[in-house]
């Protein structure tokens, strides 16, 4: 075999090893995952525009799974067995502590911010108005995975002095509504919801104590075993889809108030991550 002949083949028997090293994988679909935060009938109603639009824009179907809890949906797409995820922000930061990085596509943007805040909630005749006179009270959480009704409310009431020792009782409703209802009925003294909820039911009878710092809102992720290329296509499409003739129902589905889906990197949530690290120190959360 002549020298030039042989330095080909040694090449071409380097690339295809190399390529071998590499799975590739061909995507006929692409699956999207949501986080149980309603029932599955309402999350496929909610995010079929979504999926709809996303099929038409890079060409492969999308089909819509719903986790069965927030752990799971964590694995997931920790494991690469979703394409593309919809998470909440503490989801997210402790799957990039579990799975390290993925790819970032969009976070959305509810009028025009693409941040959110909670409100420590009590009665508006309630003689509470502050946080440290919490301590002796009944308070109500939502889901122990929360954001805004649970994890920053709970990181906010630690720094006043007020633990969940020195609170008279505590529990968690699961929704924000349910905090909001409970807290309005008088079966608690106070509660923690997202802002949305506490200006839904203020003027039913609710005050707010105190207001969360302003975190990045949610987001989508996908998977790292795309193609890059299809993420940059996923991307675009996220980035402009309230251009589309259908961007607005596609986004109001989704939640009430999303205008469109912005710009999102992973240094977003630092915020968030530092007030995780404190709640982890202080062990509320493993």
């Amino acid at each position: 075999m002549k020298t030039g002949s042989t330095l080909r083949y040694i090449l071409l028997t380097m690339v295809l090893a190399t390529s071998l090293m590499r799975p590739v994988i061909a995507q006929d679909r692409l699956v999207l995952g949501i986080h149980p935060y309603k029932t599955s009938d309402k999350l496929i109603k909610a995010y079929t525009p979504l999926a709809e639009y996303l099929t038409r824009k890079v060409g492969l179907p999308v089909h819509i799974i719903i986790s069965p809890d927030y752990q799971q949906h964590i694995d997931t797409i920790g494991r690469d067995q979703f394409d593309i995820a919809y998470m909440g922000p503490a989801a997210y930061v402790k799957l990039f502590d579990n799975y390290g990085e993925k790819p970032l596509l969009a976070r959305q943007a509810v009028h025009g911010k693409p941040t959110f805040q909670g409100k420590i909630i009590v009665p508006r005749d309630s003689s509470i108005r502050e946080i440290r006179q919490l301590k002796g009270k009944r308070f109500a959480f939502g889901d122990p995975n929360s954001t805004m009704s649970h994890l920053v409310p709970r990181y906010m009431m630690l720094s006043a002095g007020v633990t969940t020792n020195n609170l008279k009782s505590f529990q968690f409703l699961g929704s924000h509504d349910n905090v909001a209802l409970a807290v309005l009925t008088g079966d608690f003294d106070a509660g923690a919801v997202k802002e949305a909820v506490f200006y839904k039911h203020e003027a039913r009878g609710l005050r707010a104590i105190a207001t969360t710092p302003a975190l990045s809102e949610h987001l989508f992720i996908t998977s790292s075993r795309l193609d890059p290329a299809l993420v940059t296509r996923l991307r675009q499409a996220m980035l402009t889809v309230n251009l589309d003739p259908d961007g607005k129902v596609i986004l109001t589905s989704i939640k009430s108030g999303v205008t469109a889906m912005v710009p999102v990197v992973n240094s977003d949530y630092d915020n968030l991550r530092e007030i995780l690290r404190s709640l982890r120190n202080s062990g509320v959360i493993k």
